[in-house]
């Protein structure tokens, strides 16, 4: 509405203009103040969800190191039940050497 066409109304016509214009600016208010709280709840939300990514990433260098710990423990194992092979087997042989002479010398 134009300044010359507010001037042409009477005064209950004006406050009619004024009582809508402050129903409508209370309820834009209201709506602005939700639309804040729903923006508030969705940073938090987007905080949140970074911190359980970050929280996964740690977690995961967690099983990762678990997982090389694991690995080294296995190939130490295995490493050490050859070794104890090996040495089985050369007492063995060294046995059968030392009691050979005897039943050589036993079948003679």
């Amino acid at each position: 509405m134009t300044d010359r066409e507010l001037r042409k109304l009477n005064r209950r016509e004006l406050i009619e203009i004024l009582i809508d214009l402050t129903d409508e600016n209370e309820t834009l208010k209201a709506e602005c103040e939700e639309l804040r709280r729903q923006l508030s709840e969705r940073a938090v939300k987007i905080g949140a969800v970074g911190s359980i990514a970050e929280a996964c990433l740690q977690i995961n260098g967690v099983f990762e190191s678990a997982q090389r710990a694991a690995e080294q423990y296995l190939e130490t194992i295995r490493l050490l039940s050859v070794d104890s092979a090996q040495r089985a087997v050369e007492q063995y042989l060294e046995d059968i050497r030392t009691v050979q002479p005897e039943y050589i010398a036993k079948a003679e």
